[in-house]
């Protein structure tokens, strides 16, 4: 696929083009190494020892049975960490190894190191705790009011955020109102947490891990471990997925504090088990809504009470509230809002990022009461949005102006307008395309068809203050006579392409063929998180900020060497070139051993915090728009759902690599789906139920449906090459859309999901 910008066509593997991945080859034939692949000669293993209760007082440790243990190397507990023993993102209120108190099933109380993993786990096992065993608090609307224990210092809310617009007391002539859930989510990435963590001579740490943010944990660990930052060092390893569920720490410490004990190698690899303990998930929530409209269907005003369950430690819970609460009300014109939403500490296991952040729960309440808004109208559900929908200059319900574009009208009505799939014929359609697939359930009998619609709105980038930056380094040299760029950042390749992105803009920026991508580490400045929709645009623009510093030295240096005009020389195909003389001095003989390197900090424009009482302000960078239309066949005595096809359209702004675009679409709707229909973390009084693979379902090749893409871009002007992020937004609205063509094909009102078999059966 080759794709145009300004009525230029693309030159092959530029910004634009269709472009074949660096990691694509090794990662389909299986050669790519990712971080559980790590060795290194005399390493140990790392294993943990983990809480079986979700709250509990610790009154004793003795690992004196495991210390004695053969090819047992050392056991660690708290007192162990030489440093401050607490870690987060946000707040720093996470113990590395528990030291008073236990607060969920699987919190680090040890870390064992031996000479073989199995050795390790039967260590860890040997570990014996002794628990005073507490009341858990596991009911977030108890933590909310104030019943039960503090689980922290300061209470249970970890955070409530207001938003505040218009009338107090807006009249309205029609009001509906709803209460919802979504339930927990699990990143459900391939590759399990894993590193390696080497001691080094000069009494720092070697670190190889997959992560979201190498700065970030470098800053965490340097504090664990008390060390300067420049003793502590990593480099990014292959990573298996990430999705949100890699911004945390996880094995990072334990083995970096096993490794500085042993002096030898630490490698760590959790199982699949032991990772649903790892990492956090996404926050579960309770959504209770009320919308209030004109007899014309026009938005009067939104009311909202947003509850998250955090669960036991904050990790990212304060921003993950703010976005639901920002994007509340959706992506619609609404004069008058009131917005609380709050999350909260339970015993509960942690959650934090996930792809969407926030923005997913909010938009399952907005969606589902915009359709009930539309049955009470009698009216169209995407009429209804289209009389509501923002365009570029509305107001958002934090008072902030769009002045991006909004495209909200035109997604929708581009994927109203497409063909529909044709009508299910039981006489002729395979078994496996009816709901309940290859388990043969039905011939048609009972089957209903509905089709849903969805539309959301999200922010990209970090926002509301955040000094948000990526840097580069580019280096330009002659390597056997031929010109080599080489472009390194802190930037995490966690699966989106981003690594063949930068080569992208290298190559158009400089106009040279090889292009190398040196592996992301701490040597070079922070690039941020791999989160919030925001590398390509922010380590994008440092990469192109450094390949124009590096352009504009080696033309001067052409003009100096030529005797011409700065203004008249421009640099292509490995050349630089005279527009006066029309000649052509390739690069390998204008630099020789002249090596050009610049390194550059790329920040987007200012944001500012919301007002506490009102939530009002300009808080975000840019907003990102996407719709969807599902179309589902119901069951409705067994309650089975197959998703027919599932149409998405979304606003890029410009396709620097339009498979992977389309790619990341296909991404989000699968994990869209698989919320509204399947994936959920079963936790009963803090016990996880269900943590494998097994019985925590995710959509495979069956479940998946056709799609169909609709990729719109309108550059933006305030972005590199005018692009918006689209890791994020062809997730959100996609579980609305599934469970709104389910309350189609049964009229029945849906309010939680995923959706279990046994809300839909009985509904014929």
């Amino acid at each position: 696929m080759t794709a145009t910008w300004a009525g230029q066509r693309a030159r092959p593997g530029t910004v634009g083009t269709g472009t074949i991945r660096a990691d694509a080859i090794p990662k389909s034939r299986g050669d790519f190494a990712f971080s559980s692949d790590l060795y290194a000669d005399g390493m140990l293993w790392g294993a943990t020892v983990r809480s079986r209760y979700p709250y509990a007082r610790i009154k004793s440790i003795d690992f004196s049975a495991a210390a004695v243990m053969s090819g047992v190397r050392c056991v660690l507990t708290h007192h162990d960490v030489p440093g401050r023993n607490r870690f987060g993102l946000e707040i720093r209120d996470q113990p590395v190894l528990a030291d008073d108190a236990v607060r969920y099933v699987g919190e680090p109380v040890a870390v064992v190191a031996a000479d073989h993993p199995e050795i390790a786990r039967r260590a860890a096992e040997a570990v014996a705790v002794e628990y005073e065993r507490l009341d858990a608090l596991t009911d977030p609307r108890l933590a909310l009011s104030g019943v039960g224990p503090d689980l922290h210092d300061g209470g249970n809310v970890v955070a409530h955020h207001r938003i505040r617009k218009g009338s107090a007391e807006p009249a309205a002539d029609v009001v509906v109102r709803g209460v919802y859930h979504v339930g927990t989510q699990d990143q459900a990435f391939l590759g399990p947490e894993s590193c390696l963590a080497i001691p080094a001579l000069d009494g720092g740490v070697e670190l190889y891990c997959s992560t979201q943010w190498l700065h970030i944990d470098q800053d965490q660990l340097a504090d664990v471990l008390s060390l300067p930052l420049d003793k502590v060092r990593l480099t990014l390893s292959g990573v298996g997925g990430a999705f949100g569920g890699r911004e945390d720490l996880s094995v990072q410490a334990h083995a970096c504090l096993l490794a500085l004990r042993t002096g030898r190698p630490i490698k760590m690899v959790y199982d699949r088990e032991e990772s649903f303990f790892g990492h956090v998930h996404r926050h579960p929530a309770r959504l209770e809504y009320e919308h209030g409209a004109s007899a014309d269907g026009c938005l009067v005003y939104v009311r909202a009470r947003i509850l998250l369950d955090g669960g036991a430690y904050a990790s990212t819970s304060r921003a993950v509230a703010s976005n639901a609460g920002c994007f509340a009300c959706g992506p619609y014109e609404v004069p008058n809002v009131s917005v609380d939403s709050y999350a909260v500490y339970t015993n509960n296991p942690p959650c934090g990022a996930m792809r969407g952040f926030g923005a997913v729960q909010s938009c399952f309440g907005y969606e589902s009461q915009m359709d009930k808004l539309a049955a009470e109208l009698g009216l169209d559900p995407v009429e209804v949005r289209l009389r509501n929908a923002v365009g570029t200059g509305s107001a958002m319900a934090t008072g902030q102006r769009i002045d991006g574009p909004a495209p909200v009208a035109e997604l929708l009505r581009r994927v109203r307008d497409m063909e529909p799939p044709a009508p299910a014929d039981s006489s002729t359609c395979d078994d496996v395309l009816m709901p309940g697939g290859a388990a043969n359930t039905t011939h048609g009998e009972g089957v209903r068809r509905g089709v849903g619609y969805g539309v959301s709105v999200k922010n990209i980038c970090k926002s509301l203050g955040y000094d948000d930056y990526g840097t580069a380094r580019v280096r330009l040299s002659i390597s056997g006579g031929e010109p080599v760029a080489e472009v390194h950042t802190a930037a995490a390749e966690v699966g989106q392409g981003l690594t063949t992105v930068q080569a992208q803009i290298v190559r158009t920026e400089l106009g040279v063929r090889q292009v190398v991508v040196v592996p992301a580490d701490t040597r070079v400045g922070d690039a941020g998180t791999s989160s919030a929709s925001r590398q390509t645009w922010i380590s994008g623009g440092a990469v192109r900020a450094a390949c124009e510093a590096v352009r504009d030295r080696v033309l001067r240096i052409a003009a100096a060497t030529l005797g011409a005009e700065l203004s008249e020389l421009w640099l292509a195909d490995e050349c630089v070139r005279s527009e006066r003389t029309a000649t052509d001095v390739p690069l390998a003989e204008l630099l020789g051993s002249t090596n050009v390197d610049e390194t550059r900090v790329f920040r987007h424009r200012q944001t500012f915090p919301l007002d506490p009482e009102t939530g009002q302000g300009d808080g975000h960078v840019a907003f990102a728009f996407a719709a969807h239309r599902a179309v589902v066949d119901v069951d409705t005595e067994l309650g089975l759902v197959r998703v027919v096809e599932i149409a998405c359209a979304e606003d890029v702004g410009r396709a620097m690599n339009p498979p992977a675009v389309e790619g990341q679409m296909h991404g989000g709707i699968a994990q869209g789906l698989g919320l509204a229909l399947m994936e959920e973390v079963q936790v009963v009084d803090g016990y996880i139920q269900n943590p494998s693979f097994t019985d925590y379902l995710i959509p495979t090749t069956l479940d998946m449906p056709p799609v169909r893409l609709s990729i719109l871009e309108i550059p933006r002007d305030d972005s590199p090459y005018g692009l918006t992020g689209v890791g994020e937004p062809a997730l959100l609205s996609c579980p609305a859309a599934v469970v709104a063509a389910i309350r189609d094909a049964c009229g029945i009102d849906i309010t939680r999901i995923p959706v279990r078999p046994e809300i839909i059966a009985g509904c014929a």
